[in-house]
């Protein structure tokens, strides 16, 4: 097992994980690579009673998924064709204002962040740091906060 499979097991059971009742969390991953949505679902399904309900390879894809049968939380890539995160989460919150959306992107500059924490954007992991921020986002988000990197680890 890698360190990162480690790390991921131990994250997952440090804490007790929202849920929303009894029902399990429903969550949409749009990344318009097949393998990080993989490496996505795995991770999120480590924690007991969150599924990846749905994936989307495309800004336009995640927004007709959402409106389709609108998830618990979404994890959005900020590159995608068709429509971009920032495009697809202002759609989506137009018609579902209370699903909350994490950007998940390779490049998270000032310049980008400053985009982020406005509506429905709750939320911001490098990719590069998935394996350590993912879940404690998704934790932080479900249970009403915000979860943003610190400008110090953020390239200006």
């Amino acid at each position: 097992m890698t360190p990162t499979s480690n790390f991921s097991m131990m994250n997952a059971s440090d804490s007790p994980s929202p849920t929303l009742g009894e029902r399990p969390v429903r969550i949409l991953v749009a990344d318009d690579h097949e393998v990080m949505r993989m490496g996505i679902r795995n991770l999120i399904e480590s924690v007991p009673n969150w599924s990846v309900d749905a994936e989307a390879s495309t800004g336009r894809e995640a927004v007709e998924l959402a409106l389709h049968s609108p998830p618990d939380i979404i994890i959005m890539d900020i590159t995608m064709p068709e429509m971009n995160g920032f495009e697809a989460a202002a759609k989506i919150a137009e018609n579902c204002p209370d699903v909350p959306v994490i950007m998940f992107s390779l490049h998270l500059s000032e310049d980008v962040m400053g985009r982020f924490k406005t509506g429905a954007i709750r939320g911001a992991v490098a990719k590069s740091e998935a394996a350590r921020d993912l879940l404690d986002a998704v934790r932080s988000v479900l249970g009403g906060g915000t979860f943003f990197p610190a400008k110090s680890s953020v390239p200006s």
